[in-house]
């Protein structure tokens, strides 16, 4: 039972909620059931039995299961450079260094490498984690238009003289558009504009470029990228993420990164998990290959029937609904019919654009896709049936 001193304040976060209710924003805990397309599970890793055995096999090795401390105290084993050695060879860097989330390492890449001297050029459609690093470093923030390279130059223009550091910084796959970035000419224009690029590779790790190693992986390797953010939590079926890039970045991390400093390690069984992960990921281009291609198709489906999936080209898929009342409706139609599927609405994504997110998975067939959209198609038809209804 909450004192007298609490009950304003509670009461204040009370009616905050019912706020959220009433623009069908409130979001809610729920246990996911059916065909998931909520999941970022893309190769179906997290369902493995090799890669639940390897688990096992690690922790009945390890010689304790808890991190104990951060790495700079007791939380170091020799397993984690090991990984870390291997994970800088996939990517293509010279080093990498591990974070216990992808959340943490971007926070710790960009409050530790900016600061208020330094200008950072954001794409619109960043993720919140390189918004709220940004924004803790204290550098300036200017934000270009999604994808826009005009609207990019024309920013660093005005900048070409400005002291410190200019960073782009962009992520490859974007996580609710499930469109790309133009890698190739965001390159250019840094070189053009003494600008240096980061890129998050979170939704591409394991599934884009050759051998899953990522969308920028050869920008990466050939010195173009200063840094590359590469998660373990989605198509690695694990947890975590890795900062990519020279050694003096690594280093530099590890004296400065506070997300690192100041954080309990990881386990060292979760080293082996991801190593595990990471070989198999390695040998299963032909997954890769059949995603992609299914994600495609179903995508282009949604098209014909009148959908706005917008300029996806990748395993995430959305159909943009528009009120939030009406996605929310839609989802909870999906769902009764077997799909596992969350509505994402404001300020996830701009308002006026709620949406169903369709995370593709390998596991999720082509029939399935087909019977969704079938699905959909007749929850448009009974809601615009219902408006008739209604306006009679």
């Amino acid at each position: 039972m909450p004192s007298e001193f609490n009950e304003s304040p509670l009461a204040e976060l009370q009616a905050g909620l019912r706020e959220l209710e009433s623009r069908s924003q409130r979001r809610t805990l729920i246990e996911i059931t059916g065909v998931n397309l909520c999941s970022n599970d893309y190769l179906g890793l997290a369902e493995s039995p090799a890669l639940k055995q390897s688990v096992i096999d690690a922790m009945l090795k390890a010689t304790r299961i808890g991190g104990t401390g951060s790495r700079l105290l007791s939380g170091h084993a020799a397993v984690w450079n090991e990984l870390e050695e291997e994970f800088a060879a996939f990517a293509g860097s010279e080093a990498a260094l591990y974070f216990g989330s992808g959340y943490a390492a971007n926070i710790g890449l960009f409050t530790s490498l900016a600061s208020k001297n330094d200008v950072i050029f954001s794409d619109a459609l960043n993720h919140a984690s390189i918004i709220d690093g940004i924004h803790l470093s204290g550098a300036r923030k200017i934000i270009y238009s999604h994808r826009d390279l005009n609207a990019l130059e024309s920013s660093l223009k005005e900048n070409q003289s400005t002291p410190g550091r200019k960073l782009i910084v962009t992520e490859t796959v974007f996580s609710m558009d499930g469109d790309v970035a133009p890698m190739g000419a965001i390159i250019e224009l840094a070189k053009k504009h003494g600008a240096s690029v980061i890129v998050d590779e979170a939704h591409a790790t394991a599934v884009h470029g050759p051998g899953g190693r990522g969308i920028a992986a050869q920008f990466l390797a050939d010195g173009r990228v200063l840094a590359a953010m590469h998660t373990c939590g989605k198509a690695l079926a694990g947890a975590g993420a890795f900062v990519c890039g020279p050694a003096v970045l690594r280093e530099h991390l590890i004296n400065h990164a506070r997300t690192f400093i100041f954080s309990t390690a990881m386990p060292p069984y979760m080293a082996e998990q991801i190593r595990a992960a990471l070989r198999l990921a390695a040998t299963m281009d032909t997954e890769r290959a059949e995603l992609l291609s299914r994600s495609r198709d179903f995508a282009k489906s949604l098209q014909r029937d009148g959908w706005d999936s917008l300029c996806t080209t990748t395993q995430i898929v959305p159909a943009v609904i528009g009120p939030n009342d009406a996605a929310v409706a839609a989802a909870e139609f999906l769902q009764r019919a077997g799909f596992a599927v969350r509505a994402i609405r404001p300020p996830t994504v701009p308002p006026g654009t709620a949406r169903l997110r369709f995370s593709v998975t390998h596991k999720i067939s082509a029939a399935e896709l087909e019977r969704l959209a079938a699905v959909l198609r007749t929850w448009r038809a009974q809601s615009h049936h219902l408006a008739l209804a209604g306006s009679a």
